[in-house]
């Protein structure tokens, strides 16, 4: 739960900087922008049709999976309330940043609680499983399309959309490592 608590307030720091954030949380904010909803709530909204796309994939969600779908979205929405405001870029490149990294942190916490993959973690594993290719291409074909629907829906695609994709895998792995759970 710390994990996921965590995890809202990396993925509340992206958004606040306003540099740009991850590609599914461009859909989150696309969808946000259309319809009105927070963005947290939007995100929420966003994890739930994800695991419904689990079903035809037969990937079982774990108590964690269903608490990521959930919980993030709105620990977001807290921690957006009550982030002041930035006035000059130096501060939103800063704690964007300081987001990435919090995002990082907050993942090894929460797979290193082996409670169930993310929402779409789960639906990506699962549909490489499922069409037998690697997971890298299904991820980047997921990542590509819903940074594209989300950016024509009025998500923000800038520099730190970038930044997110080129070192968030990297510092997740220093993450993994860092809270690997030892065996026996």
């Amino acid at each position: 739960m710390a994990g996921l608590f965590v995890y809202g307030l990396g993925v509340a720091l992206t958004v606040h900087a306003g540099i740009g954030i991850a590609p599914w949380d461009v859909l989150a904010q696309g969808i946000s922008v259309q319809t009105g909803l927070s963005f947290g709530v939007a995100t929420v909204a966003v994890s739930i049709l994800v695991l419904v796309c689990w079903i035809p994939l037969k990937v079982k969600p774990g108590f964690g999976t269903v608490a990521n779908a959930l919980l993030v979205g709105l620990f977001a929405d807290f921690w957006l309330m009550i982030l002041p405001d930035l006035t000059a870029y130096w501060q939103q490149l800063a704690v964007f940043m300081l987001g990435v990294v919090v995002v990082a942190i907050a993942t090894g916490l929460y797979i290193s609680s082996r409670l169930g993959s993310g929402p779409r973690d789960g639906l990506m594993q699962g549909t490489a499983n499922t069409l037998d290719k690697p997971f890298w291409i299904v991820r980047t074909a997921f990542e590509g399309s819903v940074l594209t629907i989300g950016w024509l829906m009025g998500g923000q695609v800038r520099e730190g959309t970038l930044i997110f994709a080129v070192t968030i895998g990297y510092l997740v792995q220093i993450s993994l490592k860092a809270f690997k759970i030892p065996k026996g």
